[in-house]
């Protein structure tokens, strides 16, 4: 899909690993340089997204409004199935509802419950797959792939996935017009979400 991003997910030992560049684009002009594509969900899932900025904002704020009231009448806390499906349905819902402008979103949505980690691919269609290694989204998808094809490792350690994230979206960014200004890395494990890597990157004018 070209939604003008990029986004990853790894899977690694006992963790996931979410990441995104930061430019927001809006056809060939730059809209935001400073926009945070990884996104906390509860305290431990996160999603990434990519798509219209106006529907990415809707579902989530859906998506983390029911998870709060299915805890609330369950009296248990969501698992990472439930939530991503929960998502996905929504999402399908959306893309089947006639508009003059239709809504396109890709999430890629990680966890942390007591199944372990687990990652999951919401395609804009509303489909959803698990994902056992590795995922990208976005234009600069394809980059991020040939980075994960060569270097991606079962078992990989935190440290070690989070260099590799940073590595894939990094290739993007040198090819892909669509992702630029920064990334920021995201781990979610059994302490919950924490981003543990932001960087800027584009260059400011002194006045």
């Amino acid at each position: 899909m070209k939604t003008g991003t990029t986004t990853v997910g790894i899977v690694a030992k006992d963790c996931i690993i979410l990441a995104a560049d930061k430019r927001a684009t809006a056809g060939h002009f730059i809209a935001g340089k400073r926009v945070n594509k990884v996104l906390k969900v509860t305290d431990k899932m996160g999603i990434t997204t990519a798509g219209s900025v106006s529907d990415i904002q809707l579902l989530v704020k859906l998506i983390k409004a029911e998870l709060s009231l299915r805890k609330l009448r369950t009296g248990r806390p969501n698992t990472v199935k439930e939530a991503a499906n929960l998502l996905a349905g929504i999402v399908y819902g959306k893309i089947r509802n006639f508009s003059a402008i239709p809504g396109i979103v890709h999430f890629v949505f990680g966890g942390f419950d007591d199944e372990g980690a687990t990652l999951y691919d919401i395609y804009p269609d509303g489909s959803i797959s698990v994902v056992d290694d590795f995922i990208a989204s976005g234009s600069g998808g394809s980059f991020a792939f040939g980075v994960f094809d060569s270097q991606y490792k079962k078992d990989m350690t935190q440290e070690q996935a989070v260099v590799l994230a940073v590595k894939a979206v990094n290739s993007a960014l040198q090819r892909d017009s669509a992702s630029g200004d920064g990334i920021d890395v995201v781990v979610i494990n059994k302490d919950g979400v924490k981003n543990v890597f932001t960087k800027e990157l584009f260059i400011k004018v002194e006045k």
